[in-house]
């Protein structure tokens, strides 16, 4: 009973198969005829070709729109000649077809681009990268240095708000101007107001232009980063080991984004340092800066230094007011925000004011240093004016005047202060 069971499924597998066979074989059968019937069969040509011309000139009176290759075939698959090949000379085969006649090839020039009909007879170019257009833009901040310039340095600050911790990159230094032609540098790095403790960077020997790439951390509260000043103090290791001070920079935290994402590479030119002492009411450094195009007047003070604090008012704050006046009349005024209790504020403050230029010959500025007092009282620490040649002389005039010769260029000096009796 087993055996007639399994000859029976194996019959009808056997049967199953050979259909699949028989259909497959049909399939291929119908496709075969059906595309044979699809095709015309082509002519054999029945005599040899004879030379004569292809594009026969047609007779008086009439046009060579009429003249017709004869047999012609009226169902063909139609055929593109090449551009490359236009122009031709061409022989008429008994059935009607053109051949090109023996002769050089004459190519026809690419003048620019095809239609889409040309385009199926051969590639052609269609455009070309501009190679302008992906190229990054130049850091010119190594190769563009002031007149006079003692040195730039490169760095970048970053704030970590949950371990309050201030991480500083010290990167790198270029074109340092050593006493002598060796120069083997090295980086402190203070964090003002406390001068007492740095952190230092390691010695490059005989490097005009050093490669540091050194991390440093400070740990500052949250609360008082923001009244912090990062100063960078680039020394030279002399042949007898002493620590010559060829620049530095001042970076005040007050303005700065600290927090983010991305790592902002920052670069300062350094400073030679001030050998002359203090006035006797003190000074302050300030930038000037006049876009003709706009009509603004820009100011940003910097700093101060050797203010006569008054000793009963240290925790008081110290801020700088800058007046515009015209013609000795009062047009507007700006403050900084104030320092608390010491005689060297940083402040770093940019302000702006409308004048149109021809202003510029009747009005000034006035900057005066003040301290705050009990209540509403304020001390005036010092005053100084710029201006033209109607309200000031000396290093006063001649940082208006510098100012005015050049253009949308900040012009950065220091002044004394007086105080008016």
């Amino acid at each position: 009973m087993t055996e007639q069971v399994a000859a029976v499924v194996g019959g009808v597998i056997g049967g199953i198969l050979l259909l699949v066979l028989i259909g497959i074989a049909a399939y291929y059968f119908w496709k075969k005829v059906y595309l044979q019937a699809s095709y015309e069969e082509l002519t054999s040509p029945s005599s040899p070709v004879e030379k004569s011309p292809g594009l026969q000139k047609p007779a008086d009176g009439q046009s060579s729109s009429s003249v017709q290759p004869q047999n012609s075939r009226t169902r063909t698959v139609p055929f593109i000649v090449p551009p490359k090949f236009h122009k031709q000379a061409w022989i008429d085969m008994t059935n009607g077809e053109q051949i090109q006649e023996d002769s050089d090839l004459y190519v026809t020039p690419d003048s620019g681009p095809r239609s889409s009909f040309h385009s199926l007879a051969g590639a052609y170019q269609v455009g070309v990268i501009n190679p302008e257009l992906y190229k990054f833009p130049e850091d010119k901040s190594e190769t563009d240095f002031p007149e006079g310039s003692i040195g730039r340095l490169w760095f970048s600050v970053e704030y970590e708000q949950d371990s309050e911790k201030l991480l500083v990159s010290l990167i790198k230094a270029r074109k340092l101007q050593p006493p002598s032609a060796s120069c083997s540098p090295f980086v402190k790095i203070y964090l003002l107001p406390d001068e007492r403790r740095y952190l230092q960077s390691k010695i490059k020997r005989k490097n005009l232009n050093p490669q540091f790439e050194e991390d440093f951390v400070f740990q500052v509260s949250s609360n008082t980063l923001y009244r912090r000043t990062l100063k960078f103090c680039v020394y030279h290791v002399d042949k007898q080991k002493k620590h010559v001070l060829l620049g530095q920079v001042m970076f005040p935290l007050k303005n700065e984004t600290l927090s983010g994402e991305n790592k902002v590479v920052i670069w300062r030119d350094l400073e030679a340092e001030t050998l002359e002492p203090p006035s006797e009411h003190g000074d302050i450094q300030f930038s000037l800066s006049y876009n003709d195009y706009l009509g603004r007047l820009t100011v940003v003070v910097l700093r101060a230094r050797g203010l006569r604090v008054q000793n009963d008012k240290q925790a008081a704050g110290v801020f700088v007011q800058v007046s515009l006046m015209n013609h000795n009349q009062f047009i507007k005024s700006k403050r900084t925000s104030p320092v608390l209790g010491s005689s060297d504020p940083l402040y770093n403050e940019t302000f702006s004011f409308k004048v149109d230029q021809i202003e510029l010959d009747s009005a000034s500025l006035s900057l005066s240093v003040i301290q705050n007092g009990a209540g509403n009282e304020t001390c005036s620490l010092g005053r100084v004016v710029v201006g033209p040649f109607m309200y000031t002389r000396g290093k006063e005039l001649e940082h208006w005047e510098e100012m005015v010769s050049k253009p949308k260029e900040l012009v950065k000096r220091w002044h004394a202060l007086a105080v008016s009796t």
